[in-house]
């Protein structure tokens, strides 16, 4: 990204894959109590980010990169990740259980990043205007801003995403507020 533009919609997905590759590292490096908070960063990080995808830029690229196949590899990727990190929310992250299906989890999710970055975000480059890919990160923010911040597997797609997320977000948010002052 050029000093002194507007940050465009690939910039911003591949600086949050820069993010939770990182935390994906803290928390298999981690112990204790702050395994469990850069577990829940990252828990929060992913769902924000892969519902965003989902209202936002599978959609852009069905229509503009005409990939349905593409994209519903995806989404299909996406809902497998989302699986693997509702069963692992569920596990202390001082079990012994924990880290074997977190390192699952990692791998599932950088594949589907890999698989992003060097299929989807650049046909985006080279097929979406400038404008387009910058208005695109206005959205994903926003998207993110209202976006529920637990998984939930098979609540794929914009459709999904936009008929039940706004609930899940808010039962999500709550449970995180009530989590948080209790803590």
């Amino acid at each position: 990204m050029a000093t002194g533009t507007r940050e465009d919609v690939v910039d911003l997905l591949l600086k949050q894959h820069d993010e939770i590759r990182s935390l994906l590292d803290t928390v298999e490096r981690s112990s204790g109590e702050r395994r469990k908070q850069k577990f829940d960063e990252l828990r929060r990080l992913l769902a924000v980010h892969e519902t965003a995808e989902e209202e936002v830029v599978h959609p852009y690229a069905r229509r503009k990169l005409g990939g349905d196949d593409a994209v519903d590899e995806l989404v299909d990727e996406e809902r497998k990740g989302k699986e693997v990190l509702k069963r692992l929310e569920r596990v202390e992250t001082g079990s012994p259980d924990f880290l074997p299906l977190f390192r699952q989890l990692r791998t599932s999710i950088e594949a589907h990043a890999r698989h992003e970055e060097e299929s989807e975000f650049p046909q985006l480059r080279i097929k979406g205007s400038t404008d387009e890919l910058t208005g695109m990160a206005t959205l994903v923010k926003a998207a993110e801003s209202v976006a529920p911040t637990h998984p939930h597997p098979g609540v794929e797609g914009q459709a999904k995403n936009l008929a039940l997320g706004p609930m899940a977000a808010v039962v999500d948010r709550t449970r995180d507020a009530i989590h948080k002052a209790r803590s």
